[in-house]
């Protein structure tokens, strides 16, 4: 399985956790926690860690580690289907991802919140370079714990203002955090969901899989790169 929640939670060891953020959206984005920096249990420092770096590395490689879901590696087998309420083209609607078998390969993302700062750069990114995935007959799908009110929000709302702006794709409501655990992202002590992505072909077999800690997001390039792949080989 093609996993980089490890390796993204290393790296963000190297971004500080600070108690505050300066951003000209402040007033419209909500704070962010400070797992958001892959710290679960923030570290306070002291003379004491000075005295002690080896407890200090130990207590910080622990303090990375995040026990998402997963039971069974999904990448080889049918992904979990799922109805649940979206939004697109600024209404409400029913997504079912069976209903894309035999018809399209579907690019699965997951993401912590709506209304954060780290989080609309890659969903617009996506949204940007829509037709490039519809070329290839693939849809992409958004999911996030939020209801489908603050997908709605988020949407009319402009992105000079921090918003998301009109998106070509559904952003999917996981209100009962059921569809993120079932792919074996969530974290459950949080209610948010890791930076999951999963590539699903035409018999609803996922192909591909890679899950980033909080703070790390995806990479457009990659994904139709990956994608191009496995619709030569599949």
């Amino acid at each position: 399985m093609a996993c980089s929640a490890t390796s993204a939670a290393l790296i963000s060891s190297s971004i500080p956790a600070t108690k505050s953020m300066t951003s000209p959206l402040s007033k419209t984005l909500a704070p962010l926690p400070n797992s958001f920096f892959g710290l679960r249990n923030p570290l306070f420092r002291s003379s004491a860690f000075a005295n002690a770096r080896s407890s200090v590395n130990l207590a910080r490689r622990k303090s990375f580690v995040i026990k998402a879901t997963s039971e069974l590696p999904l990448v080889g087998n049918v992904a979990p289907d799922f109805e649940a309420e979206a939004v697109f083209d600024q209404e409400f609607i029913k997504v079912k991802l069976s209903e894309y078998i035999g018809k399209k390969y579907v690019i699965l993302f997951f993401y912590p919140l709506d209304f954060t700062f780290v989080c609309p750069t890659e969903i617009t990114a996506f949204s940007d370079r829509h037709a490039e995935f519809e070329k290839i007959n693939t849809e992409i799908l958004g999911v996030s714990v939020d209801s489908v009110f603050s997908h709605l929000a988020w949407v009319q709302t402009d992105r000079k203002s921090g918003g998301l702006g009109d998106l070509n794709y559904p952003l999917v409501s996981d209100v009962t955090k059921s569809i993120s655990k079932s792919f074996g992202v969530l974290i459950p002590d949080q209610g948010i969901a890791l930076r999951g992505l999963f590539i699903i072909d035409k018999e609803g077999v996922i192909q591909h899989s890679t899950i980033n800690n909080l703070a790390i997001g995806r990479s457009v390039d990659e994904t139709l790169r990956t994608l191009q792949v496995i619709r030569w080989l599949c």
